[in-house]
């Protein structure tokens, strides 16, 4: 397995890229220029101590989403958390591109409203190739936040420059929600056909007896099935129809213990295991938060 190269601050980055110094020790703005795009990242593993949201320009090629072309190709902004592992892959695609990344640690939010917000921002947990895909109106609003961002470390630090900083980084990723959703609502064809694919996945799992080798359906099964992230997969099924991916497998599994409590004489044992439950307790407890009863009462009632 290759090493992980951990980068634990904004200034180790600069050093990293070769740029100057920050002019904040825990915000920066850095252009992709050549010093990125022709970097030689190597086998090595990346890890950072501080979140980066990244806008690209310029790289040639179709990018993919799932098995889908993506609708916009003047920009595409990716979200990194702190602590999740990166692996750059050189490619002669990505040379010449441009952009911004906007660097910030988590103690520059550390006691604004923002340090608990930002974890509702799910799309920092997307798949790179789950990018975030802009027209260019879009991309200069964003643009336009970071210069602020930028503007306001450039100059003189006060009192009240941490707070507006803040200010334009939660305007930033609250545009890159809306613009999500646009992305997701642009491809309501294709969402439709994921809800349909996403239910065959449920009907071919317990037809076909996975459940009792790999336990309860997962959101991250269905996911993987359709070579998306779990959080994406999630928003585009709880954008499509109002309900978490979560949600939709739960009360499939419901529906399939009524039909076998109803249609078979199995024990409330066998009906939980052939619906992947370790124990009877796991479907119980489900079954009576969902209905209101106990499998047993259900079926004594009807």
């Amino acid at each position: 397995m290759s090493d992980i190269f951990r980068i634990k601050s904004i200034s180790e980055a600069h050093d990293f890229y070769g740029f100057e110094k920050p002019k904040h020790p825990l915000v920066s703005v850095l252009p992709i220029d050549e010093r990125m795009t022709t970097f030689d990242y190597g086998e090595r593993r990346y890890t950072f101590d501080f979140y980066q949201i990244s806008l690209k320009e310029g790289i040639n090629g179709t990018l993919s989403y799932g098995r889908n072309s993506y609708d916009f190709r003047e920009g595409a902004m990716t979200f990194i958390k702190p602590n999740q592992i990166v692996k750059v892959e050189n490619s002669e695609d990505f040379q010449g591109g441009k952009g911004w990344t906007l660097l910030f640690h988590p103690d520059l939010i550390r006691r604004s409203e923002l340090s608990h917000s930002i974890e509702n921002y799910s799309f920092f947990e997307y798949d790179t190739n789950e990018a975030l895909h802009l027209s260019q109106g879009e991309k200069a609003e964003l643009t336009g936040l970071t210069q602020q961002i930028e503007k306001e470390y450039q100059q003189h630090i006060d009192k009240h420059s941490q707070e507006i900083i803040i200010a334009h980084i939660d305007m930033l990723l609250k545009y890159s929600k809306r613009y999500y959703d646009r992305q997701f609502y642009t491809r309501t064809n294709l969402n439709k056909d994921l809800v349909s694919k996403f239910e065959q996945i449920m009907r071919t799992y317990y037809q076909t007896g996975k459940a009792l080798e790999q336990g309860v359906l997962s959101v991250k099964y269905c996911a993987q099935s359709l070579n998306m992230s779990s959080n994406y997969f999630g928003d585009l099924i709880k954008l499509e129809t109002g309900r978490s991916a979560k949600d939709h497998i739960q009360y499939y599994i419901i529906e399939k213990a009524k039909t076998k409590l109803l249609g078979s004489e199995d024990t409330m044992s066998e009906i939980a295991y052939s619906l992947g439950f370790e124990y009877p307790q796991g479907l119980n407890k489900l079954f009576k938060a969902k209905t209101g009863m106990s499998p047993s009462q259900y079926r004594s009632l009807n």
